[in-house]
């Protein structure tokens, strides 16, 4: 049975993240050759709708709203609702991104519907499509299928390939207009904590440091060899309990959960909490002066000496292999 689908964009910085692309390609397997909306909310963001449709939305639907222009919860709670009673779609799609995990349990109240959270993969059974989330700090996955009702998930970023690109693809880009009232929360400003760069939620190398990179300084090679692999630097609970770094970088079970093509861990002892947010890394890396380190249990390839020496030296020998230049 084909369906309608609800994809929503999520824009940061007036990009999209490349979240929204692989949420298209959910919402394709669970629309069952139906129609799969691509839904952007925002300000100004009418130039952002092709790329939704070049990444397989067979139509966009942009509100425009000033109330839109940061993240609040009242101001998308609203508007995505007012969407959703436009369309009336059979399911809705977001990212399990800080948005989607804010925003996706209260339109689930509202809609008295079922939540299938953190997906990481998307099968069909016959005409039913099975999501898998893990479970116990990602120790176990389970299995679900929406019986009856609003099929309504979202998907963990890179774990699911999104459809390949094609620039040639149209489709219908139309507006809708809001009403967004009685705001409990309004932005005034924005100061971000984390320096640019890679965003960590979506990087493909992340360079993890611990306790044992010691301080702030110790950071600096890591951000090296991050840099060298076009990278994010991310870190340990303890490593931020210690003020060697700041919170928005940390990764673990009261973090960041991250899915990395290629994750190093260093100087990280590998604490059940940390490998909650890492451990579906595609490679983990890891690199720590005690040989009997719980990390290397998890790891696929295993370094042991003074991350001191051997991160310069590594960085030293990637810049040679990936002929990095020095820049000034």
């Amino acid at each position: 049975m084909t369906k309608k689908v609800l994809v929503v964009g999520e824009v940061r910085d007036g990009q999209l993240r490349n979240v929204s692309f692989q949420a298209i390609a959910v919402g394709k397997e669970a629309a069952g050759g139906g129609e799969v909306v691509g839904v952007l909310l925002g300000d100004n963001i009418d130039h952002l709708a092709n790329s939704l449709l070049q990444y397989g939305a067979d139509r966009v639907v942009v509100v425009n709203h000033g109330d839109l222009k940061s993240y609040t919860t009242d101001a998308y709670q609203q508007a995505l609702l007012q969407v959703i009673d436009a369309e009336k779609p059979e399911g809705l799609i977001l990212g399990h991104t800080a948005i989607g995990k804010d925003l996706s349990p209260r339109i689930a109240m509202k809609l008295n519907a079922g939540l299938i959270s953190d997906v990481i993969a998307v099968e069909k059974d016959g005409d039913e499509v099975v999501f898998t989330r893990p479970i116990y700090s990602g120790k176990a996955f389970e299995k679900k299928k929406v019986k009856e009702g609003l099929i309504f998930a979202t998907i963990r970023p890179n774990n699911i390939a999104p459809l390949e690109k094609d620039e040639t693809r149209t489709g219908e880009i139309t507006s809708i207009t809001v009403d967004i009232k009685d705001l409990r929360t309004v932005i005034k400003d924005v100061v971000r904590k984390a320096s640019g760069g890679v965003d960590l939620s979506e990087a493909k190398v992340i360079v993890s440091g611990g306790r044992g990179v010691k301080n702030k300084e110790g950071f600096k090679p890591l951000q090296e060899l991050a840099d060298v692999l076009g990278g994010a630097v991310g870190a340990s609970r303890g490593a931020c309990d210690a003020d060697y770094c700041d919170y928005s970088l940390q990764i673990g079970q009261t973090g960041k959960v991250v899915t990395p093509d290629l994750y190093f861990a260093v100087g990280i002892s590998g604490a059940i909490q940390h490998l909650a947010g890492m451990s579906n890394s595609k490679v983990i890396v890891a690199i720590n002066k005690d040989p009997e380190a719980p990390i290397f249990e998890v790891a696929d390839y295993g370094i042991v000496g003074d991350l001191f020496e051997i991160v310069p030296i590594l960085t030293e020998e990637l810049k040679n292999v990936l002929n990095v230049k020095e820049t000034v």
